[in-house]
């Protein structure tokens, strides 16, 4: 039995980034050999023998020869092998690839062979941003698009790609080659429709939806909760009728919904989901957050404060619109939580919470209220 460290990790390893997740190949052997050499092996696989052994995968071949196999992988600069003796076994184009920085399919039916690939190649294009995706990738990928390939991918395999790419060091990468290969249908819909859409009206914009929501993602990369926030925060704008363009009136209410059904249909976990829609329902309105009047001020913060969002919400706004109210908001936010009614307010339905607010209100005018009947109220418990 030959066991060969493979794919992402020899990659990785040849260009001298940190190695996250191993899996290997296992040549030369049985199900149960391999089964008496790990007893602690659980078997995984549907199409082709692959094992779990504590969290690491170890898949059998797929074709009769290492050449075959390499082939078979999704990129050439995936498809590389190393022994047990630190001997290195390329994909033909493997080195060349590497050495260029380009993303390539392993072969011209390799994409094909799993649709999944195509949304894995735009996973590593923002993985891997020094790195150029070739026409040849562009085409495969557009020819999987073509036949509806994409469409018989689950949902359940998209959002791992999905979540990497927001985690990575460029995810507007994920959708720009997505577009470039005419692949966002079936699962991003709404930046097929953002390409032709503008973002706004001149000096402030000078792209379309989808260019723009790239750009900001990039600039909230390190979190992939922003990132997710980023993608989501202008899709109201898809609704505008052709007639109010290049302006998006209310585009802010508008995209929770559609922010909403992205992340439903997507499989995305509820922290996202919600994430995604405070974004669109608050990105705006945060963005004046030195205009806002103190009550509305109030209601954004224990909004987001109540739903986990603020920071990654104030990042939006400054990746957005260039407006620094991060520290600010969270000030602020710390002056109002400690406000708590009289015992006597307590306890009376939504005359209490409106008394809260104005309270909470009053606090961020400078001072606590007097009179009329707010001049009980204590910071503690």
């Amino acid at each position: 039995m030959k066991v060969y460290l493979a794919g992402g990790a020899v990659r990785d390893l040849l260009l001298g980034r940190p190695i996250h997740d191993r899996d290997y190949l296992v040549m030369d052997a049985t199900r149960e050999e391999f089964r008496r050499a790990f007893p602690q092996a659980r078997e995984v696989g549907r199409t082709f023998p692959v094992f779990l052994v504590d969290n690491i995968e170890f898949s059998f071949p797929r074709a009769d020869s290492l050449d075959e196999e390499l082939k078979a992988r999704d990129l050439t600069v995936n498809a590389q092998l190393l022994d047990e003796h630190g001997e290195v076994i390329f994909h033909p184009q493997g080195f060349d690839d590497l050495e260029a920085r380009i993303l390539r399919p392993a072969s011209s039916h390799s994409l094909a062979d799993d649709p999944l690939r195509v949304l894995r190649a735009a996973r590593f294009s923002a993985q891997l941003p020094d790195f150029t995706a070739h026409q040849e990738l562009i085409e495969a990928m557009r020819a999987v698009g073509r036949c509806g390939g994409l469409a018989a991918v689950s949902a359940d395999r998209v959002v791992p790609e999905l979540r990497k790419a927001l985690e990575s060091p460029r995810p507007g990468n994920f959708l720009r080659l997505l577009a470039e290969a005419d692949c966002l249908l079936p699962w991003f819909p709404e930046f097929e429709k953002g390409r032709t859409i503008p973002a706004g009206p001149l000096p402030y914009h000078h792209s379309d939806v989808l260019a723009h929501t790239c750009r900001v993602m990039d600039d909230l990369a390190g979190d992939p909760v922003a990132v997710w926030m980023g993608l989501t925060h202008d899709l109201g704008k898809i609704l505008t009728p052709r007639e109010r363009l290049p302006r998006h009136y209310g585009h802010d209410l508008a995209g929770v919904p559609l922010a909403e059904g992205a992340a439903l249909r997507l499989r995305m976990p509820n922290e996202y989901k919600n994430a995604g829609m405070k974004a669109a329902r608050w990105h705006m309105t945060a963005a004046r957050y030195g205009q806002l009047r103190p009550g509305t001020r109030v209601d954004l913060l224990m909004d987001l404060h109540l739903s986990g969002t603020l920071t990654p919400l104030f990042e939006l706004v400054r990746a957005d619109h260039g407006e620094q109210y991060g520290d600010r908001a969270r000030k602020e936010l710390a002056a109002i939580l400690p406000v708590r009614l009289a015992p006597e307010d307590r306890n009376h339905g939504a005359e209490s919470g409106e008394k809260l607010r104005m309270l909470r209100a009053q606090v961020l005018r400078g001072g606590p209220p007097a009179g009329d009947g707010f001049d009980k109220y204590s910071t503690t418990d």
